[in-house]
């Protein structure tokens, strides 16, 4: 019901009159947004929203690590959805003294920031039975696909790849780690001592001897498909690479914590089991 005033994630107080004009600032948080029933009052998003393909055939406001408060004042949102990525926080304190409700809600990597996520957003929309329903039915799913203990856990390495230019290895602030460790592997950023991200380096991974490589679908594409990521940190002389156990999904599902984080958490564990079978 509105008006409704909430408390987002970094303290702030905002009372939201009207959703009929939504802008998410979040691929994921736009996802959520759809996934509440919502996606018909959504009138542009970020770059990064690629599901459902109604969000990505949406007007785009720019990258939401990139934002201008004018490209997004033009669509006259009624509300704004964030996460902590957004930014530069210019144009965002831009946007708040335009009068524009802006909500930043919480996306902690987790198996709990999922719920969390929807949980915010339904609230700031004013529809938190509908949030409350999904919240849960995601959680139910997360529990029963979770892996409590494996007998003979795979390593697996998470890679966020831009081509030749951005090659990481991701670390356990990311999405992925809380994921792969659910779908019963190991993350090679524990054996790393990767926190938030670090460079490819070629002599650490062959040390560990990776079984699966995770990745991105943009960034596998960017590298030129499996072929071109055997050449990749030398990933080609792993157990991984060996094998090809190679697991790509769309970049928004595998890094974006959302509503289908479920889902694809089932699909992890039997790609786990299937690539590591005798």
């Amino acid at each position: 019901m509105l008006p409704v005033t909430v408390l987002d994630h970094v303290g702030n107080e905002v009372t939201i009159a009207a959703v009929d004009r939504i802008i998410p600032l979040d691929g994921t948080v736009a996802e959520v947004v759809f996934a509440l029933g919502l996606g018909a009052n959504v009138v542009a998003t970020d770059l990064s929203a690629t599901y459902p393909p109604e969000a990505d055939a949406l007007p785009e406001i720019g990258y939401q690590r990139s934002l201008t408060a004018e490209s997004i004042a033009r669509f006259a949102p009624t509300v704004l959805l964030a996460t902590e990525i957004a930014g530069p926080e210019g144009a965002l304190d831009d946007l708040r003294r335009l009068g524009y409700p802006l909500v930043i809600v919480p996306n902690e990597a987790s198996p709990e920031g999922p719920a969390a996520k929807i949980r915010a957003v339904a609230a700031a929309l004013g529809v938190p039975e509908r949030g409350e329903v999904l919240a849960v039915e995601l959680e139910t799913t997360i529990a029963s696909n979770r892996v409590e203990s494996a007998d003979d856990p795979p390593i697996v390495i998470s890679l966020y790849l831009r081509g030749e230019s951005t090659q990481f290895v991701l670390g356990e602030a990311s999405a992925t780690h809380w994921l792969i460790e659910a779908a019963g592997g190991i993350d090679a950023a524990d054996l790393l001592g990767i926190g938030e991200g670090s460079p490819v380096n070629a002599e650490a991974i062959l040390a560990i001897e990776p079984d699966i490589i995770l990745v991105p679908d943009a960034g596998l594409d960017s590298v030129g498909g499996i072929e071109g990521l055997m050449d990749v940190g030398g990933l080609g002389q792993t157990p991984a690479g060996q094998n090809l156990a190679v697991i790509s999904r769309d970049d928004q599902l595998l890094l974006g914590n959302g509503p289908r984080t479920g889902a694809l958490l089932a699909e992890l564990r039997t790609a786990f089991e299937e690539l590591t079978a005798p």
